[in-house]
């Protein structure tokens, strides 16, 4: 030591030799253990975690000093986020996992003083299952010889599986994550049923199903049609129950049933749904009389019905009418010859209600051809009597009154008619009593 110097302390001298024995054994980091509590891992190692869970994340290196450890994390398609980084804590937790936090997470572990670093990165994949239950369909394929059974359930990510399996019985149709399967008509029957079993890697355990029953058609038709000569008419065709839907097709008669009628000009093919309709333009009796098929198919079944149409001549609608009323004039006719044969006292009161009852209208109706003769007997006797009295008195000429029995009908009332013959009566004695009172007078 030099004179007039002083001597280091010997805990100087402890912490260089300290210092300096550590820069000799600085190292690492040598290798990082990154643990994700995922959900699950897929054979290839990827994690997966199911959307909702909470996922934590730990981050360890064999280190001399401690390193600095930082987490990035990358979505997929974006650019690097950095989440932070902290000396003495290298684990952290997210608590509801989404799907916009998929992605690659990397754990990066730095040496301070040797400014060496690792990274280690794990993809994480955030799977749910479809929100809503799966839809079952099925459909003609191709020629109406397949029956295609179509399984959806959207939404979910990944995709389900699937699994169609035949009811009653549980036999295996098939599987697959499409969810669709073919049949041909060996299989099929009327009211069978199958059902779609789907599954998803993240639950819900027991899975999700649909089902579809298959139905062969019903078809309603009118079974006769008329049309006239160069008129229109539409046949109608009604299809009902048939599942998967029917294809409806129309035929010429039943000895032809391979002949398709094809839209044209005088043929007009509409449907709408399950309804089908056939209208026929001018119609023509050599080309269109005759019987008409209607057809509806399916892989389960086939189902016909036929329709005979009848043309005819168009109708004389004056002449028609023009009959009837002649018809019509002809009974009133005979009806009112009939009345006025039966009972002509009662035409005469019917035409009097028509004329009013303040008339004074009188029939009168002339007594029988006998009481005619006895009044020519007694008027020639009384001519006999005046001639005789003329040669006694050729001065005189008495009036000659002939009295007739009359039966008088005033308006109808019967108590009239009885008075109007006693004033006839009374009339008469007048006129005998004058005459014989001439008589008695001298000349």
């Amino acid at each position: 030591m030099a004179a007039g110097g002083r001597a280091p302390e010997p805990r100087v001298l402890v912490c260089l030799g300290a210092l300096l024995a550590g820069w000799v054994a600085v190292g690492g980091p040598y290798q990082i253990e990154v643990h994700i509590s995922a959900t699950g891992t897929l054979p290839n190692g990827t994690l997966y975690a199911a959307k909702g869970s909470q996922v934590d994340f730990s981050c360890n290196s064999s280190s001399w000093p401690p390193p600095m450890v930082e987490w990035w994390f990358q979505a997929l398609n974006s650019s690097s986020e950095f989440f932070g980084h902290n000396l003495t804590v290298n684990s952290f937790s997210l608590l509801l996992m989404s799907p916009n936090l998929q992605g690659n997470y990397t754990c990066l572990a730095l040496n301070l003083l040797s400014r060496r670093h690792r990274k280690v990165t794990t993809e994480l994949l955030v799977y749910y299952p479809p929100p809503s239950a799966p839809q079952c369909r099925a459909q003609m394929a191709s020629g109406l010889f397949m029956l295609q059974l179509t399984c959806r359930w959207a939404g979910g990510y990944p995709d389900p599986n699937f699994l169609w399996i035949e009811e009653p019985g549980g036999v295996i149709v098939g599987k697959s994550k499409l969810g669709v399967e073919m049949l041909n008509k060996s299989q099929l029957s009327d009211g069978k049923k199958f059902k779609c079993a789907a599954s998803h890697v993240v639950g819900p355990e027991a899975g999700a199903s649909c089902v579809v029953q298959i139905r062969s058609p019903s078809v309603l038709s009118e079974p006769m049609k008329t049309c006239f000569v160069g008129g229109n008419v539409t046949l109608t065709c009604q299809v009902s129950g048939a599942y998967p839907p029917a294809k409806i097709l129309w035929l010429r008669n039943l000895t032809q049933p391979e002949v398709v009628i094809q839209p044209s000009s005088r043929h007009l093919i509409t449907q709408d749904g399950q309804n089908s309709t056939l209208t026929i333009h001018n119609c023509s009796q050599d080309l269109d009389e005759g019987y008409y098929v209607c057809r509806a198919d399916n892989p389960v079944g086939v189902r016909e019905v036929d329709i005979w149409l009848s043309v005819k001549e168009p109708l004389n609608i004056g002449g028609i009418v023009g009959t009837i009323v002649s018809l019509l004039l002809l009974g009133l006719v005979i009806i009112s010859g009939l009345m006025l044969y039966h009972s002509p006292v009662l035409c005469w009161k019917v035409g009097n209600t028509f004329r009013g009852q303040n008339m004074d209208d009188v029939m009168v109706l002339v007594d029988s051809e006998e009481e005619e003769e006895e009044e020519e007997e007694d008027a020639a006797v009384e001519e006999e009597e005046g001639a005789q009295e003329r040669e006694e008195f050729p001065k005189e000429i008495p009036k000659q009154n002939h009295i007739h029995r009359v039966t008088a009908l005033v308006n109808g009332n019967i108590e009239q008619m009885g008075n109007g013959f006693q004033d006839l009566q009374d009339d008469s004695s007048e006129e005998q009593s004058d005459i014989v009172q001439q008589e008695d007078r001298p000349v």
